[in-house]
């Protein structure tokens, strides 16, 4: 078995463990509870609890990834938008990097600039059935977001943090940013979108993750 390979199910073989004991501690567990320890924490710009509800600050940025961090040059870097769209296109770095850029913050505030991706979606042009976008990594990872999640303003395709271009390790060159759902809906080293016209599970919801906000402390489904 290769050494990314064991990683990989070492990965997968705790997150069914963190599974397997959530759902455990949550049986008769009344909603009300969970819901007033929101209280505890302040607002954040789309007037929800800065941090969700089962989540601690940390001071150092986790890398949570499969295991393998694939090495993109920009020359060769390039980001296909597919599937139920009326126009697929591919871009290049260039053409990418040429498109407006805008700021936006997660993690505690950190500063992110990419470009939305709202209107790398409008070059595409999804379809009147698509409903759902699957973002697809240079790793293999994949993770599904819905059409009304994935439009959002603060949604980005980041490329810059806190001034300086996105480290390999954490998803550069470009990796996907959805600041109002768990990290792990937006893909590192983001390659495709594909747009979808039902919703299809991606890595980690295949593994019993759930699509849901965060500030309902529901991750799993």
């Amino acid at each position: 078995m290769a050494e990314g390979e064991g990683k990989l199910e070492q990965i997968v073989s705790r997150a069914d463990e963190a599974t397997r004991q959530v759902r455990g501690e949550d049986e008769g567990d009344p909603v009300g509870v969970r819901c007033r320890a929101l209280r505890r924490w302040w607002s954040n710009r789309h007037g929800m609890p800065k941090l969700p509800i089962g989540q601690h600050p940390v001071e150092k940025w986790p890398v949570l990834d499969l295991g393998h961090h694939p090495a993109v040059p920009l020359e060769r870097w390039t980001l296909r938008i597919d599937g139920a769209v009326e126009n697929a296109v591919t871009l290049s770095w260039n053409d990418f990097i040429g498109l407006h850029c805008v700021t936006t913050w997660s993690k505690m505030d950190m500063a992110w600039v990419g470009v939305r991706f709202a209107d790398v979606a409008a070059l595409a042009r999804p379809s009147a059935g698509a409903s759902h976008a699957m973002g697809h990594a240079y790793d293999g990872y994949s993770t599904n977001i819905a059409l009304v999640e994935a439009l959002e303003p603060d949604v980005l395709l980041a490329h810059r943090v806190d001034g300086i271009p996105l480290a390999r390790e954490h998803g550069g060159p470009v990796r996907m940013i959805t600041p109002q759902l768990y990290a792990w809906k937006g893909a590192k080293w983001i390659e495709r979108i594909e747009w979808l016209e039902a919703d299809s599970p991606g890595f980690w919801e295949q593994r019993g993750y759930s699509t849901a906000c965060p500030w309902r402390d529901d991750r799993y489904s």
